[in-house]
């Protein structure tokens, strides 16, 4: 004869059952995938994961910084799929420790870069040798990513040391940890020019694009892109295709960006 102590342990027994199914199920299927990319790609990248999203139903999770930050974020072993550099060095340093897959890597976009201001008057200049880079800034910084290790801050430094203003404004810099941090740094008025990217400008309606660096002031900005070699997410794949597809290049193009083929 079956007692009620023997009912409530069937039950007890069939909910856990249950509740582990559910507890697993969502797991599995809530499994994202992660992107790591430059602080520069922000306004582009969230309107390409939104048709993402749309098209798939899939969601993507980005982290936003520096590349040199992200770079060594997944060396240490932070959880991403997919790493978009603002340039080639921070994506080499991963290849050289056999941190991505490398058939999977390709040069994705590129930029310029280009001299802000946050007052609306400010005049448009010819960056060139000669350039009194220090006088307009007069006793204000010069708002820059980090010389040192972020690629636009990089990129910036190269270019004033090619036209020779660099040795008048070294002491004037404000190294910011990111593209985005220097950017805000003009916007809020706390510094009076920065260099940033062609498209950080145009993200930020309180700054103004008063000059862009020669081409060949400095090395080719690049942007590589590759699945990490920890990555055992099933969509990275197809996400990385969405990237590099046509649909997706009109709205890098729509945010400054050069698609490269």
């Amino acid at each position: 004869m079956t007692t009620r102590r023997d009912w409530l342990k069937a039950i007890s027994l069939a909910l856990g059952v249950v509740l582990a199914g559910t507890a697993f199920a969502p797991a599995q299927a809530a499994e994202k995938v992660t992107v790591f990319a430059a602080a520069s790609l922000k306004n582009a990248l969230d309107a390409i994961n939104g048709e993402w999203l749309k098209q798939t139903g899939k969601e993507a999770i980005v982290s936003y910084a520096a590349s040199s930050a992200l770079a060594k974020q997944i060396e240490q072993g932070a959880p991403a799929d997919v790493f978009i550099s603002a340039d080639l060095a921070w994506m080499d340093y991963l290849a050289d420790k056999k941190l991505i897959k490398s058939d999977t890597r390709s040069n994705l976009l590129g930029n310029r870069i280009v001299l802000v201001s946050g007052k609306s008057d400010a005049p448009a200049v010819e960056i060139e040798p000669g350039l009194d880079l220090a006088g307009l800034l007069g006793d204000g910084l010069l708002a820059m990513g980090a010389v040192d290790s972020v690629p636009a801050g990089k990129y910036g430094k190269a270019a004033l040391e090619k036209l020779g203003l660099w040795p008048n404004v070294a002491g004037k810099v404000a190294g910011a940890e990111s593209v985005r941090a220097a950017l805000l740094l003009v916007s809020r008025g706390e510094a009076p020019y920065g260099i940033v990217y062609r498209t950080d400008a145009a993200a930020d309606a309180n700054v103004k694009v008063v000059g862009t660096f020669p081409e060949d002031s400095h090395p080719p900005i690049i942007y590589p892109v590759a699945i990490t070699a920890d990555s055992r997410n099933a969509d990275a794949a197809a996400y990385l295709e969405f990237v590099r597809s046509p649909e997706a290049a009109a709205l890098f193009q729509a945010e400054g960006f050069t698609v490269l083929e």
